[in-house]
C-alpha cells in the first residue's frame, strides 16, 4: 500500500470535532472510540494488522471484550507504555529538526459525512504554519518493532494515516519514527484518494458487522483463536450434524488432510533436528553455506516443587486454593483414521 501524490486537490470539507478529549477519564474516551472504527483500528478492520484480527476488534466494537484487554497502560515493560512516554520526546524532536510547529489536538474527530459518521480519529499532533504539513504521527519501535521499518511505513500504519488524512480533509502527514530508542526518521506521507476510497468501504463492510452483531470471519490468527474462546467459552453438550453441508463437510475433510501432511512434515522435520544435533555432538554452534546452527545449555533455573510440597503439607490446598477455569477441547477424528487432533 503506496501513497500517490495528488497534485490539486479539491476543497474538502473538514472533520467534525465530536469532543473535547481534554481531562477526560479513558473509560469514557474508551465508549465514545467504540462509536465508530478509530484511525489506529483501521488496519485492523480491513484484515491486515498482524496483532489483531478483525474477530477481536468486533467483540470489542458490540460490547463483548474490554478494550483494554491485554493492553496494561501501567505496565513498564508494554510497548505500548513506552509509546505513550516517548510520543512528546518524538514531537519535539521533529520540531527541532523540521522547525515546524506541533500542537495536541484534544479531540475525537468525525468525518464531515453522515454516511461515514463512524470513521473516528485522535491525531497525535497537528502541524502548524506549514505549507507543507498539516498532520504528526509519532511512532516508537524496539528491536523487533524496527525491522517492520526496513521498508519504509508499515502498511498498517498507512492505513492509520490515510483513515486520518481521509477524516480531517488534509493533503500531508509526516511519520516520525523513534527506532530503537537512538534512530530518528520521518516519513512524509501524501494523500491517495484511491486507496482512501477502498479503505472507507473495506471498513463500511466491518462496520456492518458491527451494526448487524455479526462476527466476521476468523482468519487463522493467534488474536482471533483467542476471541472463540472467548465468544464460546462453554460448549452446551449438544450435536449437530455438518454432513450434507458441502462447505463444512470440504473444511473437515482438508483439515483432516492438512492435519495428516503436518503430522509427516513434523516428524520429517524430528528426523533431520536430531540427525544435526548428533553429527554436532558436544558442538556449541555447525556453520553452513546458508546459515547456522546453535545448540547451547540454558542457564540453570530454581522453581518451587509444588508436587512435592502439597504431598508433604497437603494442608496448604486448603488455606491456598486456585480454581483454573476449563477450557474447552477442539479434537479431530477421522472416520478413515484412529487418529485424533486436539487444538
Amino acid at each position: 500500500m503506496k501513497a500517490q501524490t495528488q497534485a490539486h486537490s479539491p476543497k474538502r470539507q473538514t472533520a467534525i470535532r465530536l469532543v473535547s478529549t481534554k481531562d477526560m477519564p479513558r473509560s469514557q474516551w474508551l465508549s465514545i472510540r467504540n462509536q465508530g472504527i478509530g484511525a489506529s483500528e483501521a488496519a485492523t478492520a480491513i484484515g491486515i494488522n498482524p496483532y489483531q484480527s478483525q474477530l477481536e476488534l468486533w467483540l470489542i466494537k458490540t460490547g463483548r471484550m474490554s478494550p483494554d484487554f491485554n493492553q496494561d497502560q501501567e505496565d513498564s515493560s508494554s510497548p505500548m507504555y513506552w509509546g505513550n512516554v516517548l510520543e512528546p520526546i518524538v514531537a519535539e524532536h521533529y520540531s527541532r529538526k523540521t522547525g515546524f510547529k506541533v500542537r495536541r489536538v484534544n479531540s475525537i474527530l468525525q468525518h464531515p459525512d453522515s454516511d461515514k459518521a463512524w470513521m473516528l480519529a485522535n491525531l497525535d499532533y497537528a502541524v502548524s504554519g506549514s505549507d507543507e504539513v498539516q498532520v504528526l504521527e509519532c511512532k516508537t519501535a524496539g528491536e523487533y518493532g524496527a525491522k517492520l521499518w526496513k521498508d519504509g511505513v508499515p502498511e498498517y500504519y498507512q492505513c492509520q494515516v490515510q483513515h486520518q488524512l481521509a477524516i480531517t480533509g488534509k493533503q500531508t502527514a509526516d511519520v516520525a519514527v523513534l527506532l530503537c530508542g537512538q534512530e530518528f526518521r520521518i516519513y512524509r506521507m501524501q494523500r491517495d484518494d484511491e486507496l482512501i476510497d477502498q479503505l472507507i468501504e473495506l471498513e463500511r463492510e466491518f462496520w456492518s458487522y458491527v451494526e448487524s452483531d455479526t462476527a466476521p470471519p476468523a482468519d487463522g490468527s493467534d488474536s482471533a483463536n483467542q476471541a472463540l474462546r472467548m465468544l464460546y467459552p462453554k460448549d452446551s453438550g449438544t450435536t449437530i450434524d455438518l454432513s450434507d453441508d458441502s462447505d463444512f463437510e470440504l473444511s473437515f475433510q482438508q483439515l483432516t488432510q492438512v492435519r495428516s501432511e503436518s503430522q509427516i512434515l513434523s516428524n520429517r522435520e524430528d528426523e533431520l533436528r536430531q540427525m544435526l544435533q548428533q553429527r554436532m555432538g558436544t558442538a556449541s554452534t555447525a556453520i553452513f553455506s546458508s546459515g547456522k546452527i546453535t545448540w547451547r545449555k540454558s542457564k540453570d533455573s530454581l522453581s518451587l516443587n509444588t508436587k512435592q510440597l502439597l504431598k508433604d503439607k497437603p494442608e496448604l490446598i486448603e488455606q491456598y486454593p486456585l480454581t483454573r477455569p476449563g477450557s474447552r477441547r477442539f479434537l479431530i477424528q477421522s472416520n478413515t483414521t484412529d487418529n485424533q487432533g486436539d487444538s
